[in-house]
């Protein structure tokens, strides 16, 4: 009995075009069915990824498959011309983002209507200098600067902070960025800019530092130091912030920061050994999570009961 051929996906390549999966002996039919069965997931109109693939990647990894999946649909749609912008340029270049939706930001230098770009994509209007593109992960986007002071024009004031906070760490240039505000007078969205480059400060470590930081100003509490050095016999240590003349630290306790690079337990131990030394010194901790930061009155209880004792 002759045994009936039954196309499969093809091996490798982690995004496909229609066409790229026609040519791989696969129909529209059977397309559609292997979305129905779970196999195939559609990122966007016109291009698929391999449902394993998808689920097994992290929500970072996820947004940038979706401007690879633009990328890849607009090979044969369009005429391209575009650059990526705002939110998505700054995925590109790796930088942290706060609350921020998938759609695909990009700028072109005419007009042309959303549902021309499809309802994912937002299309921005300008001419860029030549100065203002750059290469990266061998997509055109806008530069380090433009990028960031275009999105913070879009942004609400807690996530345009975390993103300076994180250009700025990265080597983002402030008196270039403060120079394209100064141009923008007027324009919606140009005070969260102002206050995210008066308020800036490269020395912050994560999300979870800047909103603390964030918090701490809004609440009218003095301001402790960043990243403040102490030498113990376990020797140097560094805390998040730390209010010197109190020997109070307050730390950041997010995931990223103990699962990301060593095993817990032993990540643990050091941390304790750290703090132990501290203590002996005369430090007092508070140790602040995510959840905290959405109790605002019972946060500034604690912090100033720790700061009266």
């Amino acid at each position: 009995m002759t045994k009936i051929f039954e196309p499969q996906l093809p091996e490798g390549t982690k995004l496909w075009r229609t066409d790229q999966l026609h040519q791989a002996g696969l129909n529209d039919r059977k397309i559609a069915a292997f979305v129905r069965s779970g196999e195939l997931v559609r990122p966007r109109r016109g291009c698929y990824i391999r449902s394993s693939t998808w689920a097994a990647q992290k929500r970072s990894v996820r947004s940038l498959q979706l401007i690879a999946a633009h990328t890849l649909g607009t090979l044969t749609t369009s005429a391209r011309g575009f650059v990526y912008s705002h939110t998505s340029a700054a995925r590109l270049h790796g930088l942290y983002l706060l609350e921020v939706d998938d759609r695909v930001h990009i700028t072109t230098p005419t007009t042309a209507s959303r549902s021309c770009h499809g309802m994912d994509v937002v299309p921005h209007t300008r001419t860029l200098e030549p100065g203002d593109i750059r290469t990266v992960r061998g997509m055109l986007c806008t530069s380090l600067e433009r990028t960031v002071v275009d999105s913070c024009l879009i942004l609400n004031d807690r996530q345009s902070l975390v993103l300076m906070d994180h250009a700025l760490r990265f080597g983002a240039d402030r008196a270039q960025m403060q120079l394209m505000c100064d141009h923008l007078k007027g324009r919606n969205g140009v005070v969260a800019l102002r206050r995210a480059l008066a308020n800036a400060d490269a020395r912050s470590e994560s999300p979870g530092e800047t909103l603390t930081r964030e918090l701490l100003q809004r609440l009218r509490i003095d301001m402790p130091d960043l990243q403040v050095r102490v030498s113990t016999v376990e020797g140097d240590h560094r805390l998040d912030l730390a209010w010197r003349n109190k020997k109070l630290a307050l730390e950041f306790d997010g995931k990223v920061k103990y699962f990301d690079y060593a095993p817990t337990s032993e990540v643990l131990y050091k941390e304790r050994q750290r703090e132990n030394a501290l203590i002996e010194l005369g430090w007092t901790f508070i140790r602040i999570k995510w959840r905290d930061l959405h109790r605002e009155q019972e946060f500034k209880m604690r912090v100033l009961r720790a700061l009266e004792q």
